[in-house]
């Protein structure tokens, strides 16, 4: 499959990924010879995507990650959601652990 192939071409599973530096007109031109070669190989029309999720995070095409972080801060609230209405107690002791095993986990991803 990479036979030919001029920039970085990324393998896993049933997922490919074609790398490249494009801050020239060179670079842009060997991208976009590799996916030519790449569409014929699996003739079908290979689409554009503004987003990729590689390794559980979510980089749009500018590498910005705010999307990624506006996921996980909107899971651990719902976990935190979860933990107000399941839970009684607001003591230290009981809220604390519960926030340390269900909520901290998906801000530090």
């Amino acid at each position: 499959m990479d036979s030919g192939i001029e920039c970085t071409l990324s393998k896993f599973a049933d997922n490919s990924k074609l790398c490249g530096v494009v801050d020239t007109l060179e670079g842009r031109d060997a991208i976009e010879r590799d996916l030519d070669r790449l569409e014929r190989l699996v003739g079908e029309w290979i689409e554009s995507s503004p987003k990729e999720k590689g390794l559980g995070v979510l980089i749009d095409e500018k590498l910005n990650m705010s999307r990624q972080c506006a996921l996980a801060a909107q899971k651990a609230n719902r976990v935190l959601g979860c933990i107000k209405r399941g839970v009684t107690s607001r003591s230290r002791e009981v809220i604390l652990p519960l926030y340390l095993a269900l909520v901290r986990p998906h801000l530090e991803y």
